[in-house]
C-alpha cells in the first residue's frame, strides 16, 4: 500500500512538472507572437518598449536605460509581479490610463497565465537570454538584425533624390527606386547598429517597394542624400 502511495505521489509530481513546462512553452510561443516585436529579453536592450529582463519586482516606468516612458507610466505606483502583470496583459489601457502601449490586451486568462509563467522563468535575475530561445532575427528582434555584418545587397553606397523618388544603390551593383513616402530613414546607435559611414538598407515591403535605410547617427542622414536628377 505504501509503495502505491509513493508511486502515486511521484506520478502526481511528474504530471505537475510536465504541466508547468507546458505552460512555459505555450507562454514562449505567445511571447514570440505578441511581445517580441516590441520587447527584448536582454538586459538594457530596448526596442519600441523597454527590455523585460529582470522584470519581477521592478517598479513600472523605472528602467533607467529606457527613455520613452509616458508620464502616466512613470507616475504609476505599480510593481511587476504575477498579479500585476496578469492585470496589465489583460488590458494595459484600463490598468494605467494614458500609457503609450498600443497593445490591446489578451482576454484569455489561461493564455495570460502561460505568458506570465514564461516571463517569470525567463526574465529572472541572472538569466542570460537570446530572445526566447533563438528569436534573434525578427524585427522587433528583427527590427534589430546585426547591422555590423552586412551582405552586399544591404550595404548602401549612394542615395539620391529627384522629384518624388529616392534611388538607393548598394555594393552589389544594384539600384532600387522608392517613392519618397515608402523609404524610411532611421538610426541605430547600439553596438549592433551599422558602422559609421556604412548605412544599411533593410526591406520592409512584401513587394519590395518599401524599405528602411539605417544610419549609425542622425548627422549622417542629410550628408548621405544627394539631390540630383
Amino acid at each position: 500500500m505504501r509503495r502505491l502511495v509513493i508511486l502515486g505521489l511521484a506520478q502526481l509530481l511528474l504530471s505537475s512538472a510536465a504541466g508547468a513546462a507546458g505552460e512555459v512553452e505555450q507562454g514562449r510561443l505567445l511571447y514570440r507572437r505578441a511581445c517580441a516585436v516590441c520587447h527584448s529579453l536582454k538586459s538594457d536592450v530596448n526596442m519600441t518598449g523597454p527590455s523585460l529582463a529582470h522584470l519581477w519586482q521592478r517598479k513600472a516606468g523605472s528602467l533607467a536605460s529606457f527613455r520613452r516612458y509616458s508620464p502616466a507610466m512613470k507616475a504609476a505606483q505599480v510593481v511587476w509581479d504575477d498579479q500585476t502583470l496578469d492585470v496589465w496583459i489583460a488590458n494595459p489601457s484600463a490598468m494605467i490610463p494614458d500609457n503609450r502601449m498600443t497593445f490591446p490586451g489578451i482576454k484569455d486568462a489561461s493564455a495570460r497565465s502561460d505568458l506570465v509563467a514564461f516571463l517569470k522563468q525567463t526574465t529572472a535575475a541572472g538569466q542570460a537570454q537570446s530572445e526566447a530561445g533563438g528569436m534573434g532575427g525578427m524585427m522587433g528582434d528583427a527590427a534589430a538584425p546585426n547591422l555590423r555584418k552586412l551582405t552586399p545587397s544591404q550595404r548602401v553606397t549612394t542615395i539620391t533624390h529627384c522629384g518624388d523618388t529616392y534611388t538607393v544603390a548598394t555594393s552589389d551593383g544594384q539600384k532600387m527606386d522608392y517613392w519618397e513616402r515608402n523609404l524610411r530613414f532611421k538610426t541605430d546607435t547600439s553596438d549592433i547598429g551599422p558602422v559609421k559611414g556604412t548605412p544599411a538598407i533593410i526591406g520592409a515591403g512584401m513587394a519590395g517597394d518599401r524599405a528602411s535605410v539605417i544610419f549609425s547617427a542622425p548627422d549622417e542622414i542629410s550628408a548621405w542624400i544627394k539631390q540630383t536628377c
